[in-house]
């Protein structure tokens, strides 16, 4: 698709996170991020200090984007803002900003759905070029609050082929990391943690799910009980096996949740594969994907990190092409906790 000469200012407050990023066209060339780090003592995100953080954080953030990016409020010819999925309380902070600004420069407002943007990110240009997957693909989005399975036909016409039925794998991740008395957020600290750690040690169940769904509360509940007996038997198992618990533990998960995704792309014959969301940056997870080039006789696509986790990028670039396609919205849109694909 032909580069438009337009500037799109993108913003995301889906979670605790408060992002803004400036596009021309389909090419990034700013993004700032501050980052809450308030909920870690609290082991996990509280959805009021979430909103007040946003609040204080929003206008520094927005402007320092748009001078890192060199152009003025009047340069911009939409504004793309995240309404849901996500917590009311952040989503509304950041819908009501950017519905103040769209009405003051007299552009459009653009509404972005948080988990079609966590697909479109393959489509960010940047400085390292990287090839975006033709259509149709396979997109695995894998983040705190989803897991979905998805096969992607044209920027606008996604099919959801399976998804959890309880906790996504982040979830999972961090649950687990609670048990084992690490601090939030569990996932990267399971990583880094596994890293040095022997995958095939320790084993845990499965979950039997029909199609191409997902359950993980079994997964969780099977990891806290070999943790209580292990524990009743040597109070110290924990400490001492840590880092072979991680890599067991994130092992299994890992492989768990591409089970699913080799079946697809082998029963539908695509052969292109993306993974996509927080925990798509998971070693493990790019180790095993990495390896399917061969085993498949597939082109797997991996982002870089900064494009994996809640990002403002990700929503600009699905507001350009939602720019390119007119598909602008009404100033009386409102948060979407939950947002279907």
């Amino acid at each position: 698709m032909q580069i438009l000469n337009i500037y799109i200012l993108a913003i995301e407050t889906s979670c605790d996170d408060t992002s803004c990023a400036v596009l021309n066209g389909d090419r990034l060339i700013s993004q700032i991020t501050a980052t809450q780090k308030i909920h870690e003592q609290y082991g996990g995100v509280v959805p009021e200090l979430a909103s007040r953080d946003h609040q204080k954080n929003i206008l520094p953030v927005v402007d320092l984007a748009l001078k890192k990016a060199g152009i003025l409020l009047s340069d911009l010819s939409a504004i793309a803002i995240t309404r849901g999925p996500g917590l009311m309380g952040s989503l509304l902070v950041g819908l009501s900003f950017a519905k103040s600004l769209s009405i003051a420069l007299q552009i459009p407002l653009i509404e972005v759905n948080h988990m079609q943007a966590h697909v479109l990110a393959h489509f960010i240009k940047d400085n390292d070029n990287k090839a975006s997957p033709p259509f149709p693909f396979i997109c695995l989005t894998l983040s705190g609050g989803h897991t979905q399975l998805i096969k992607v036909n044209s920027y606008f016409d996604f099919d959801l082929i399976g998804e959890t039925i309880d906790d996504a794998i982040g979830e999972a991740f961090d649950k687990a990391a609670k048990i084992l008395g690490l601090s939030y957020p569990g996932g990267p600290i399971i990583d880094t943690l596994a890293k040095k750690g022997n995958k095939t040690r320790f084993k845990f169940s499965n979950s039997k799910i029909s199609g191409y769904n997902y359950s993980f509360s079994g997964i969780k509940t099977s990891f806290l009980y070999f943790i209580q007996n292990e524990s009743k038997k040597n109070p110290l198992f924990t400490k001492e096996n840590i880092e072979d618990i991680c890599a067991s533990y994130q092992s299994h998960l890992i492989t768990t949740v591409l089970l699913n995704a080799k079946r697809l792309l082998v029963e539908t014959g695509i052969k292109h594969f993306a993974i996509a969301g927080g925990v798509s940056s998971n070693s493990e997870l790019r180790q095993q994907v990495g390896l399917l080039n061969d085993e498949l006789d597939i082109k797997t696509y991996i982002l870089n990190n900064e494009y994996c986790t809640d990002n403002a990028a990700m929503i600009g670039i699905t507001g350009y092409y939602k720019y390119v396609n007119k598909q602008f919205s009404d100033l009386g849109i409102t948060p979407l906790a939950r947002m279907n694909l």
